[in-house]
């Protein structure tokens, strides 16, 4: 089976292409995706070429994990039937072509993929193109709620992923924490919570700090507003050494948590915040473009501080 994908052959350079698709067996879905979305974490990496190195990865690539669609064939060992609606974390379902190998490392952003029914979630069948966003709501669930977690009295970045903790703690009965953002583009859209400029916040005894921005050489400033024995979480992704001043972390009896991807129960747990009601997805798509546009999208989903979330279209795709 033929279907269109978007490829990254190279850093910096993306288009849509054909590209083949590996038979399905008996425990397969063929889904028809609807909606993809564009990571400014992962994705911006391997388009920049700074991703450090990955098994399975290489170029040319088929980007990203967050896909949504409709089963169209289910295999007879698969538990789904054709006509649901599925969430897909990406797939690696890409058979050599002509031009010889794709590699699908995440995978997600192609019109079609074949993908294991262990591997899918349903979602509601009226769920639109927030469907997309549910890795990234489970990434962000898993930071609060993951092995030795505590819920932050502070987020620092109001992005996508900043808005999903902040919706999350509240979700989960927590207080609303604190969120910083130094961009005045990013600073509205707040949904009971604050959302402050680090400089005016004279705060300096938070327990649980929690970085979402990704951004380098902020460890020692957030060492600086915490109280002794709190706790730093780096929850983006960062390609740099990270460093930090020892005598202040010293004084502060400071402890340091990573947070990593998600985890199969923080999706089951994040899609029954949804249902429930507790947890909306709404206000975060900012930004929408079809499958042949995809070049410009990705450049604005990376670069425009407008943009919160970009999703690629792909209704309108054969």
């Amino acid at each position: 089976m033929q279907t269109q994908a978007i490829i990254l052959s190279a850093p910096r350079q993306l288009k849509l292409g054909a590209v083949e698709l590996t038979a399905p067996g008996p425990q397969d879905l063929v889904i028809r995706v609807d909606h993809s979305g564009v990571s400014t974490g992962t994705e911006k990496l391997f388009w920049t070429g700074e991703m450090p190195p990955f098994p399975g990865m290489g170029y040319p690539l088929v980007p990203g994990y967050e896909a949504c669609g409709e089963v169209i064939e289910a295999g007879a060992e698969s538990g789904y039937r054709a006509g649901e609606r599925v969430f897909v974390p990406g797939a690696n379902c890409f058979a050599p072509g002509e031009s010889g190998p794709v590699f699908g490392l995440f995978g997600a952003a192609s019109r079609h993929l074949v993908s294991n029914a262990a591997r899918v979630t349903r979602v509601d069948s009226a769920i639109g193109p927030e469907g997309a966003l549910l890795a990234l709501a489970a990434t962000a669930r898993h930071a609060l709620a993951g092995p030795n977690a505590t819920v932050p009295d502070l987020i620092v970045g109001h992005g996508v992923l900043g808005r999903l903790m902040a919706r999350i703690a509240i979700a989960m009965g927590a207080p609303a924490p604190t969120v910083w953002e130094i961009n005045p583009a990013r600073q509205s859209g707040a949904e009971g919570y604050e959302v402050l400029h680090p400089d005016a916040d004279p705060r300096r005894d938070y327990n649980v700090v929690m970085d979402a921005s990704g951004a380098e050489g902020l460890l020692d400033s957030l060492i600086g507003r915490i109280a002794k024995g709190g706790e730093v979480v780096l929850a983006g992704f960062y390609t740099k050494p990270i460093q930090f001043n020892f005598v202040p972390a010293f004084m502060r009896e400071v402890r340091l948590r990573i947070a990593a991807e998600w985890q199969s129960d923080d999706l089951s747990a994040t899609r029954a915040l949804i249902d429930s009601g507790k947890l909306s997805l709404s206000g975060l798509i900012t930004h929408h473009a079809r499958p042949d546009t995809a070049g410009p999208a990705y450049e604005t989903a990376f670069s425009d501080p407008d943009c919160l979330k970009m999703i690629i279209d792909w209704e309108a795709t054969a």
